[in-house]
């Protein structure tokens, strides 16, 4: 069981992602600094605030959040009081946005937004994931508000097969979507339809599926799930790992985050 969350490889940047792992589930929370303030504190909120039993659906979701928003928000209201007006207006009227994804440890998941939970049985070579079509990822995505109600259209909930030689793991958006690609690719006959929307979509993501479908024959397991996974028991490791994937056109800038179980 492990996690790791790192700043886009800047410096001075600050990392606005979560990422826990206990020994009963695995979470990632992406704060969206595009509107609001305080994502970074809320993310960490959410994950700090999962509960041990899994979220089964929409309405225990709702539930949950509803039961925890107010402290969060009665704290930064605090902090948004010592910096000024503009921050405070900020904070009333946008909050704080996040999105967020769990699995616990029988292969229950859920998710609220783009960062997505994964399954991948060795044996079988299948990966089993939270998200839907690849193109999805250029839409913009739901996100939890420490003040706003939630939409039940944003969340998804289920269960993965886990079997003995399966590894259970959950990412944030940019990463979710490298890992979702590569995949694809790998697999590219069943996934051609898949790949052509994405492409024609002409999306910045778009870039990143011609960089990955021009990459010689590689093994999805090995050559793409196995380093990110070794490399994220380091973060220097995990640092290098981006910033190779980034020169190679394969993955976006942003915030990376992936817990492990």
């Amino acid at each position: 069981m492990r996690a790791i969350s790192i700043a886009k490889l800047d410096e001075g940047l600050v990392n606005e992602d979560a990422a826990k792992a206990t020994e009963k589930w695995i979470a990632v929370s992406d704060g969206a600094g595009g509107g609001g303030v305080f994502a970074d504190l809320w993310s960490k909120y959410l994950v700090e605030h999962l509960p041990d039993e899994p979220i089964a659906d929409y309405q225990v979701f709702d539930a949950w959040i509803d039961g925890i928003w107010e402290s969060f928000y009665n704290d930064c209201e605090k902090r948004a009081k010592t910096e000024g007006g503009l921050l405070l207006n900020k904070f009333y009227d946008e909050g704080s946005f996040a999105t967020l994804v769990a699995v616990w440890k029988d292969g229950q998941w859920m998710s609220y937004g783009d960062s997505v939970a994964f399954c991948y049985c060795r044996k079988s070579g299948k990966l089993q994931h939270s998200f839907g079509r690849i193109s999805e990822f250029n839409n913009p995505p739901y996100l939890v508000n420490c003040k706003d109600p939630t939409h039940e259209k944003g969340f998804r909930s289920g269960s993965f097969e886990v079997g003995e030689d399966s590894v259970v793991f959950a990412a944030s958006d940019a990463l979710s979507h490298y890992i979702i690609m590569m995949y694809e690719v790998a697999h590219e006959d069943a996934f051609a339809a898949e790949l052509d929307e994405e492409v024609r979509a002409q999306s910045k993501d778009s870039n990143f599926v011609k960089a990955a479908v021009a990459m010689k024959q590689f093994d999805f397991e090995k050559d793409i799930l196995g380093k990110l996974l070794s490399s994220s028991k380091n973060a220097g490791n995990f640092k290098r790992h981006i910033a190779s994937l980034r020169k190679r056109g394969l993955i976006a800038h942003d915030d990376y985050s992936l817990a492990v179980m």
